[in-house]
């Protein structure tokens, strides 16, 4: 390899091998890279929100209010803001006085039925209306206990 005087033999040279050219360098740098250091906590998840046009403009002025960008907004809101919960689930028991409701909804509608037709009812038909008003009559001390 030639000797090259000045700069140049200081800093890299050009040598052809073959039919490829490398460049290498003469001397160990350690190039220290510029720009803005790495954070400790790399924010790299993407969470996507489905809103009205209406919603987004209306969470893009609050952003703007207090001079958060969008990203910052709802996080903040998520991360320490206060939601009502809204329970979706109803408790057993007012599950349970449902169920009752609509059994006895669905016996007295066939007495109902049976009378408007002129019939007279059964033995077995005055004992289940009368085991149907002895549950209405629990269900409303049931429903007086849960109240207080």
């Amino acid at each position: 390899m030639p000797a090259h005087s000045g700069w140049f033999s200081s800093c890299s040279c050009i040598r052809k091998t073959g039919n490829t050219k490398r460049l290498e360098s003469t001397k160990n740098h350690s190039k220290k890279k510029g720009g803005r250091p790495r954070k400790a906590v790399k924010k790299d998840q993407l969470l996507g929100v489905k809103c009205t046009l209406i919603e987004r403009r209306a969470i893009e002025a609050k952003a703007r209010s207090v001079d958060l960008s969008v990203s910052e907004y709802l996080r903040e809101t998520g991360l320490s803001g206060k939601i009502d919960i809204r329970k979706k689930a109803l408790p057993g028991e007012v599950l349970k006085l449902s169920g009752t409701l609509n059994h006895l909804a669905a016996n007295m509608n066939q007495v109902a039925k049976k009378r408007n037709q002129n019939d007279e009812l059964n033995a077995i038909e005055r004992a289940t209306l009368q085991q149907d008003v002895a549950a209405i009559k629990q269900l409303v001390r049931e429903i007086k206990n849960y109240l207080q």
